[in-house]
């Protein structure tokens, strides 16, 4: 490499800084800044787009002054009358007799129709299948459009649960003021005590024991429930085996019939 002197590189130089200096910014590598919009992810909302935006809104409603406010009536009523409306309310199907049906009825599919009534006013105890009735019995009349209960039936409703061959037994109680001390399920034990004349004594005997009480004409205050009939005071219907019902039948007529209460 030939000799240069000093003055040659110093021109050199100098022309070498002027030739930089004379570049356009647009050529140098761009740098990137927090601040500039042109490399931003989100480009910040135009506010000349939203002003126009609520100008064009605005004189739509202008122009439709009358159709708006319909609008907001008919969200207005419907608003109201969601409010104001009551609840759908619940109904359940129960039975009813379909017509007149007198005491001791064998009662049939078509003695009854089902028809719909409030969840609220529907009776726990109510029908809603007329197959459950089929072949029962009534024990007190029916009238028709009344909802019949399985207090109003005689047969299984009394001895359901009860051993095979179980009688349910009515006995009048010489003490008809002593039935309240009684209610269904109470174990008794049944005591005869004949009439004699007035200077012989007769010894009490023991009839049946330990019997259930299935039914008294205390229960529930209403004489007849379970009868169909206003002539059952002092009355305890008992559930008794074949033996037991043979000696408690018809055991009122032989003399006084008194019950002892039996513990469990």
């Amino acid at each position: 490499m030939p000799h240069q002197s000093r003055s040659t590189l110093l021109a050199r130089a100098e022309r070498s800084a002027a030739s930089v200096g004379n570049r356009s910014p647009q050529s140098w590598p761009p740098v990137r800044t927090p601040f500039d919009p042109k490399f931003s992810r989100k480009r910040p909302r135009n506010p000349d787009t939203r002003r126009g935006l609520r100008r064009r809104f605005g004189s739509w409603i202008a122009r439709n002054r009358r159709l708006t406010v319909a609008l907001l009536l008919c969200a207005a009523a419907g608003i109201a009358v969601q409010q104001l409306t009551p609840a759908a309310e619940q109904r359940v199907n129960v039975l009813v007799a379909a017509r007149d049906l007198p005491g001791g009825t064998s009662l049939a599919a078509s003695d009854f129709t089902a028809i719909p009534v409030s969840r609220d006013l529907a009776i726990s105890t109510a029908f809603d299948d007329p197959g459950v009735l089929v072949g029962r019995q009534l024990a007190a009349p029916l009238g028709r459009g009344q909802i019949p209960t399985e207090s109003s039936l005689l047969g299984p409703g009394l001895l359901t649960g009860a051993p095979p061959g179980t009688a349910a037994v009515p006995l009048r109680m010489a003490d008809p003021s002593s039935i309240q001390l009684l209610s269904p399920g109470q174990l008794v034990t049944v005591v005869l005590t004949a009439a004699g004349t007035y200077d012989e004594s007769r010894e009490s005997q023991v009839l049946a024991g330990p019997v259930a009480v299935l039914w008294t004409s205390a229960q529930g205050g209403k004489p007849g429930e379970w009868l169909g009939t206003g002539d059952s005071d002092g009355l305890v219907v008992v559930a008794a085996d074949p033996q037991q019902a043979e000696k408690l039948a018809g055991a009122s007529t032989q003399g006084k019939l008194f019950f002892v209460l039996v513990s469990p």
